[in-house]
Protein backbone atom coordinates (compact mmCIF):
# COMPACT_ATOMS: atom_id res chain seq x y z
CA UNK A 1 0.00 0.00 0.00
CA UNK A 2 1.24 3.48 -0.81
CA UNK A 3 1.52 5.51 2.39
CA UNK A 4 -0.22 8.85 1.97
CA UNK A 5 -0.17 9.94 5.64
CA UNK A 6 2.86 10.93 7.73
CA UNK A 7 2.36 11.13 11.52
CA UNK A 8 4.41 13.73 13.39
CA UNK A 9 4.32 13.42 17.22
CA UNK A 10 3.79 16.67 19.13
CA UNK A 11 5.07 17.53 22.61
CA UNK A 12 1.77 16.18 24.03
CA UNK A 13 1.69 12.38 24.14
CA UNK A 14 -0.81 10.84 21.71
CA UNK A 15 -1.44 14.09 19.82
CA UNK A 16 -0.20 14.01 16.21
CA UNK A 17 0.08 16.35 13.31
CA UNK A 18 -0.78 14.47 10.13
CA UNK A 19 0.99 15.53 6.95
CA UNK A 20 -1.03 14.32 4.00
CA UNK A 21 0.88 13.55 0.81
CA UNK A 22 -1.33 14.45 -2.14
CA UNK A 23 -0.84 12.99 -5.60
CA UNK A 24 -0.57 15.98 -7.93
CA UNK A 25 -0.59 16.55 -11.66
CA UNK A 26 -1.61 19.30 -14.10
CA UNK A 27 -5.32 18.74 -13.26
CA UNK A 28 -4.90 19.29 -9.51
CA UNK A 29 -4.52 16.70 -6.76
CA UNK A 30 -5.97 13.69 -4.96
CA UNK A 31 -5.64 13.98 -1.18
CA UNK A 32 -6.26 11.07 1.20
CA UNK A 33 -7.99 12.40 4.33
CA UNK A 34 -8.34 9.10 6.19
CA UNK A 35 -6.96 5.56 6.07
CA UNK A 36 -8.02 3.23 8.90
CA UNK A 37 -5.00 0.98 8.38
CA UNK A 38 -2.46 3.81 8.57
CA UNK A 39 -4.14 5.67 11.44
CA UNK A 40 -4.40 2.51 13.54
CA UNK A 41 -0.59 2.73 13.85
CA UNK A 42 -0.94 5.79 16.13
CA UNK A 43 -3.74 4.45 18.27
CA UNK A 44 -7.13 4.74 16.57
CA UNK A 45 -8.67 1.32 17.14
CA UNK A 46 -12.35 2.21 16.88
CA UNK A 47 -14.20 3.24 13.74
CA UNK A 48 -15.00 6.78 12.67
CA UNK A 49 -18.74 7.00 13.42
CA UNK A 50 -19.51 10.61 12.54
CA UNK A 51 -18.13 13.28 10.21
CA UNK A 52 -19.07 16.93 10.73
CA UNK A 53 -18.49 19.94 8.49
CA UNK A 54 -18.31 23.45 9.97
CA UNK A 55 -18.04 26.88 8.41
CA UNK A 56 -16.83 29.94 10.31
CA UNK A 57 -17.55 33.17 8.47
CA UNK A 58 -15.46 35.76 10.28
CA UNK A 59 -11.67 36.01 10.54
CA UNK A 60 -10.73 36.14 14.23
CA UNK A 61 -13.75 34.11 15.40
CA UNK A 62 -13.07 31.36 17.94
CA UNK A 63 -14.84 28.04 18.53
CA UNK A 64 -14.08 25.76 21.47
CA UNK A 65 -12.52 24.37 23.60
CA UNK A 66 -14.92 21.42 23.42
CA UNK A 67 -14.79 17.79 24.58
CA UNK A 68 -17.11 14.99 25.68
CA UNK A 69 -16.98 13.40 29.14
CA UNK A 70 -16.70 9.69 29.94
CA UNK A 71 -18.05 7.33 28.73
CA UNK A 72 -18.40 9.30 25.47
CA UNK A 73 -14.84 10.59 25.13
CA UNK A 74 -13.79 10.77 21.51
CA UNK A 75 -10.86 10.86 19.18
CA UNK A 76 -11.08 13.54 16.48
CA UNK A 77 -9.24 14.11 13.24
CA UNK A 78 -9.57 17.75 12.18
CA UNK A 79 -8.90 18.97 8.63
CA UNK A 80 -9.28 22.45 7.14
CA UNK A 81 -10.73 22.25 3.63
CA UNK A 82 -11.16 26.00 3.02
CA UNK A 83 -9.27 28.95 4.46
CA UNK A 84 -6.81 28.78 7.35
CA UNK A 85 -7.18 28.20 11.11
CA UNK A 86 -5.08 28.24 14.28
CA UNK A 87 -6.10 24.85 15.70
CA UNK A 88 -5.60 24.10 19.42
CA UNK A 89 -5.70 20.92 21.51
CA UNK A 90 -5.47 21.03 25.33
CA UNK A 91 -4.44 17.98 27.36
CA UNK A 92 -7.18 17.35 29.98
CA UNK A 93 -5.93 13.92 31.11
CA UNK A 94 -5.68 14.38 34.90
CA UNK A 95 -2.69 12.07 35.37
CA UNK A 96 -0.77 13.30 32.34
CA UNK A 97 2.58 15.09 32.85
CA UNK A 98 1.31 17.66 30.30
CA UNK A 99 -2.09 18.21 31.99
CA UNK A 100 -3.59 21.55 30.82
CA UNK A 101 -0.78 22.21 28.35
CA UNK A 102 -1.77 23.08 24.80
CA UNK A 103 -0.45 22.55 21.31
CA UNK A 104 -1.39 24.45 18.15
CA UNK A 105 -1.12 23.76 14.45
CA UNK A 106 -1.95 25.93 11.49
CA UNK A 107 -4.36 23.98 9.31
CA UNK A 108 -5.21 25.26 5.85
CA UNK A 109 -6.62 24.20 2.53
CA UNK A 110 -3.11 24.51 1.09
CA UNK A 111 -0.76 22.92 3.63
CA UNK A 112 -2.33 19.41 3.69
CA UNK A 113 -2.03 19.08 7.49
CA UNK A 114 -4.62 17.55 9.82
CA UNK A 115 -4.59 17.19 13.60
CA UNK A 116 -5.16 13.82 15.29
CA UNK A 117 -6.67 14.54 18.72
CA UNK A 118 -7.03 11.47 20.98
CA UNK A 119 -9.42 10.94 23.89
CA UNK A 120 -8.54 13.23 26.77
CA UNK A 121 -8.11 16.49 24.88
CA UNK A 122 -10.24 19.61 24.48
CA UNK A 123 -10.28 21.18 21.02
CA UNK A 124 -10.87 24.63 19.57
CA UNK A 125 -9.69 26.96 16.83
CA UNK A 126 -9.48 30.54 15.62
CA UNK A 127 -10.28 31.41 12.01
CA UNK A 128 -7.31 33.14 10.36
CA UNK A 129 -9.28 33.91 7.20
CA UNK A 130 -12.93 34.53 6.40
CA UNK A 131 -15.18 31.60 5.48
CA UNK A 132 -13.10 28.77 7.01
CA UNK A 133 -14.43 25.24 6.60
CA UNK A 134 -13.35 22.26 8.69
CA UNK A 135 -14.09 18.54 8.55
CA UNK A 136 -14.18 16.67 11.86
CA UNK A 137 -14.01 12.87 11.97
CA UNK A 138 -15.23 11.49 15.32
CA UNK A 139 -14.80 8.08 16.96
CA UNK A 140 -17.91 8.59 19.13
CA UNK A 141 -21.40 9.86 18.49
CA UNK A 142 -22.25 13.32 19.82
CA UNK A 143 -23.97 13.15 23.22
CA UNK A 144 -25.33 16.50 24.44
CA UNK A 145 -25.39 15.29 28.07
CA UNK A 146 -21.65 14.52 27.86
CA UNK A 147 -20.68 17.82 26.23
CA UNK A 148 -18.25 20.03 28.15
CA UNK A 149 -15.68 22.75 27.47
CA UNK A 150 -12.85 24.88 28.78
CA UNK A 151 -13.01 28.67 28.46
CA UNK A 152 -10.81 29.82 25.55
CA UNK A 153 -9.78 32.92 27.53
CA UNK A 154 -8.83 31.13 30.74
CA UNK A 155 -5.59 32.70 32.02
CA UNK A 156 -4.53 29.33 33.47
CA UNK A 157 -4.29 28.01 29.90
CA UNK A 158 -2.60 31.15 28.51
CA UNK A 159 -3.43 30.29 24.91
CA UNK A 160 -1.74 32.78 22.62
CA UNK A 161 -4.48 33.40 20.06
CA UNK A 162 -2.78 34.97 17.02
CA UNK A 163 -5.52 37.47 16.15
CA UNK A 164 -7.82 39.76 18.07
CA UNK A 165 -10.97 37.79 18.88
CA UNK A 166 -13.75 39.12 16.68
CA UNK A 167 -16.49 36.69 17.64
CA UNK A 168 -17.21 33.92 20.13
CA UNK A 169 -20.53 32.20 20.78
CA UNK A 170 -22.48 33.11 23.90
CA UNK A 171 -22.24 29.48 25.02
CA UNK A 172 -18.45 29.36 24.59
CA UNK A 173 -17.92 32.71 26.33
CA UNK A 174 -19.82 31.49 29.42
CA UNK A 175 -17.70 28.43 30.17
CA UNK A 176 -16.22 28.87 33.64
CA UNK A 177 -12.58 29.52 34.32
CA UNK A 178 -10.47 26.71 35.79
CA UNK A 179 -10.39 26.63 39.57
CA UNK A 180 -11.37 23.04 40.06
CA UNK A 181 -11.15 20.64 37.17
CA UNK A 182 -13.36 17.59 37.58
CA UNK A 183 -12.75 17.56 41.33
CA UNK A 184 -9.00 18.22 41.18
CA UNK A 185 -7.87 21.56 42.53
CA UNK A 186 -5.23 23.10 40.32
Amino acid sequence: MSRRLEFIPTSLSGLYSINRKPIKDQRGFLNRLFCAEEISEIGLKCPIVQINHTMTRQKGAIRGLHFQNTPYTETKIVTCIKGKVFDVAVDIRKNSPTFLQWHSEELSENNHVSLYIPDGFAHGFQALTNDCELLYMHSEFYQSAAEDALNVLDPRLSIEWPLEITEISERDSKHSMINLFKGIEI
